[in-house]
Order: structure tokens, then sequence, then C-alpha cells
């Protein structure tokens, strides 16, 4: 019988559960509503056993909302760390989750396992340099360039960028530890915030909320481009479905960047484009990360 790698996608909102071959497909997908840790990750638990359908499982791999410590060899890796969602600090989701299963384990950020996926099978499939944005409750961000995540010492908080203020915006940050960063500025919460409703609901305010995001987003990216220069950027989540967002994003950047550094981009910029595996993206990454580290215990 053949063996099944299984990804679980771990959100603020709701876990992903899915089995697949390490083909870009997604088999016997499950959803579980984000609650207190102990219910949710019980129910995952028995989701990743369910995703197998009686087939052995190769290998695990997690994608998962942070902070968390990704250091190999931490005696906290695993870990989430000081994360807003109540509850969940301190909690080790892979300690929790592989519990019982003894295959081999991965895991990264959402954001990381999405660009994984889009640089794979997706949208980032033409390029070197490849960033994927969310733009949904909160912002985050992967970077993939050269052939692998970037990661530094531990992942990177591209929603945590210092951008400057639009003016006259009297929009109190939304973030909780920063003052006019990009997810306490453009993020989901953030529109919700200053325009009163949900992005879903703006109606007539839609077309004023699109140029301002364009304009937020743009300053993140041009000051996300000054450290990693990329070709392409990937951007999904709620808030990436307002019409016109990319393109008016793409108009913004020069502005954004005052045309320097001088890199070469190609036409305009990097292109700003939607995923190709929409939401499933996160959990096609994490299939992939299992597919890893199964073929790198067995090398």
């Amino acid at each position: 019988m053949k063996a099944v790698y299984v990804g679980v996608e771990l959100g603020g909102t709701k876990m992903v559960v899915a089995a697949g071959t390490g083909d870009g497909r997604v088999e016997q997908r499950e959803q579980i509503p984000t609650t207190d840790p102990d219910t949710t990750l019980a129910a995952v638990r028995s989701a990743i056993l369910r995703a197998a359908v009686g087939r052995p499982i190769a290998g695990l791999g997690l994608a998962s909302f942070g902070p968390i410590d990704l250091r190999q060899g931490s005696g906290t890796y695993g870990e989430l760390i000081t994360t807003p969602k109540p509850g969940w600090t301190g909690v080790n989701v892979v300690q929790e989750l592989a519990e019982g299963l003894d295959v081999p384990v991965s895991i990264d950020t959402d954001v990381n396992g999405a660009v994984l996926a889009e640089v794979i099978w997706g949208a980032g499939r033409s390029y070197d340099h490849v960033a994927y944005l969310t733009i949904g409750t909160g912002i985050g961000g992967g970077i993939w360039s050269n052939g692998r995540i970037i990661h530094g010492a531990n992942h990177s908080e591209i929603g945590h960028i210092r951008v400057p203020r639009f003016p006259d915006d009297l929009h109190s940050s939304s973030c909780p530890f920063h003052e006019d960063c990009l997810e306490g500025m453009a993020s989901g919460t953030a529109v919700r915030e200053r325009w009163g409703m949900p992005a879903q609901n703006l109606g007539s305010l839609t077309s004023s909320a699109t140029r301002l995001e364009a304009w937020y987003l743009a300053r993140g990216i041009a000051a996300l481009c000054t450290v990693v220069p990329v070709d392409v950027v990937i951007m999904g989540g709620g808030i990436a479905k307002l019409p016109s967002l990319h393109s008016e994003i793409a108009k913004e950047l020069d502005a954004a960047t005052g045309m320097y550094p001088p890199v070469p981009f190609g036409e305009g910029g990097p292109r700003i484009v939607p995923p190709d595996l929409g939401e499933d993206a996160g959990v096609i990454g994490a299939i992939e990360l299992a597919h890893r580290a199964a073929t790198e215990s067995t090398a």
C-alpha cells in the first residue's frame, strides 16, 4: 500500500488537514475550527489519521501561524511564541501533533508553506526570487530566493515592517506591538477598525479602501524589496480579493520606492499577482514539507 504525506495548515481561525502523494494535489481535505489548544489539537490528531485513510504515513508537515520557534536544536523548537491568539502561547505544536506517529516531521510558518507550494506548482514557478504575502486578519509573508526559503535566525515577520503613515490617516494601529507597521495599518483588522465594517461589506467605500490599502502595501513591498529584491510578489488572503488591488499596488510602487534602488526588476518593478493555488497554497506547502522530511530521513 502506497504511503502518503499528511500536511496540516494551522491557522488562527481554522486548521486544514490533508493528505497527498507529493504531486501538488490534495486528498481527504478536512477543516477544523481553531478554538482552545486542547480541543483543536485533539481534533487535528484524529483528522491526521482520517486523512491517511488507512495508508501508512510517510511524513508529517506543519505550516503554522506564529510566531513560532523554528530553531533546530532549540529546547523550544516547534513552540508558539507570544502569539496574540489567546491560550496558544507556549503550545508546542510539533510535540502535540507528532505524538504517537513515529514519522519524520517538518514545521515552518503557514506563509513559508504557501511560498514553497507556489514556487513548485503555482504562480512562482517561473521565478528565482519570490515573495508570498497573505493579507487577512493579520499580515504575514515568506520569501524564496535561489532555491530556498529565507529564514535567518528564525522566521521573518514581514507583516511588522514599519511603514510611513498616509497623510491625514487617523487610524490607530491595529497591531498591539507596533504603531504604524504594515499589519497595523493594512490588515483585515485595520480595514474593519478604520471603516467600521469588514472588507466584504464596504460597498461604495470599496474603491477608497482599495486605494489606501494599495498605498500601504506598496510601501511594505518596497521595504521588503530593499532587503531582498524579488521578481514577483504573490498576494493572497481575504483583503487581497478587493477589486483591482493587485494592479493598484503595481501602480503605486514607483512612488513607494522613489525609483531607488535601481534594481533590474523588469518592467515597472516586481510583478504583483494572485496565488495560483488559492486557499490551498498553505496546506499543499505543508504536504510538501512532509514529503521533504520523509525524503531526507531516508537519504
